[in-house]
């Protein structure tokens, strides 16, 4: 099927399709002059096994990105069914007062926060021009895995994923 539309119709046509697509909830993280900073961010995925990469997107105009390219590093928690108040928390403005009152451990040199059901620290390998987008290639450098469904985010609204009896 092919849509023309305005830019705007198709921008409205192209949130509405990707609110169908079930995705991971995670919060990235870096650290500047011993300050923890992060944000929330739904586009995140492995890419390589050897070496263990992924990727994530950042917005264009995003101070974490700014951070990030300077320290060379980040981490990413994959936040657990039961952490939709962190996502929310890291999802505003706000640079280091996202974690006041947030638990947080240092994890190779980035951020970690404890409940998390998955937690990767990266070293920056790439960056890829996305749009209004930047999306960053890491190379894995520690990983951390609790036992726990995922925070996931469809149709827009947090939720979980249970694995189907087989």
């Amino acid at each position: 099927m092919r849509l023309h539309a305005s830019p705007e119709s198709l921008q409205d046509a192209f949130r509405a399709a990707m609110a169908a697509v079930c995705t991971p909830v995670s919060v990235v993280t870096t650290m500047e002059d011993g300050l923890p900073y992060g944000t929330t961010v739904s586009a995140f995925a492995s890419l390589s096994l050897d070496p263990p990469m992924i990727l994530v997107s950042l917005d264009r105009s995003s101070d974490l990105l700014e951070m990030i390219r300077r320290t060379g590093r980040f981490g990413l928690n994959v936040l657990a069914h039961s952490q939709s108040e962190l996502a929310l928390n890291f999802a505003r403005k706000g640079g280091t007062a996202k974690f006041t009152g947030v638990r947080w451990t240092e994890a190779a040199g980035v951020p970690a926060l404890p409940g998390a059901a998955g937690f990767l620290a990266c070293e920056v390998e790439r960056e890829v021009d996305g749009g209004d987008h930047v999306v960053l290639l890491g190379n894995v450098t520690h990983t951390e895995v609790a036992d726990g469904r995922p925070l996931t985010y469809h149709a827009r609204a947090f939720g979980t994923h249970t694995a189907l009896a087989g």
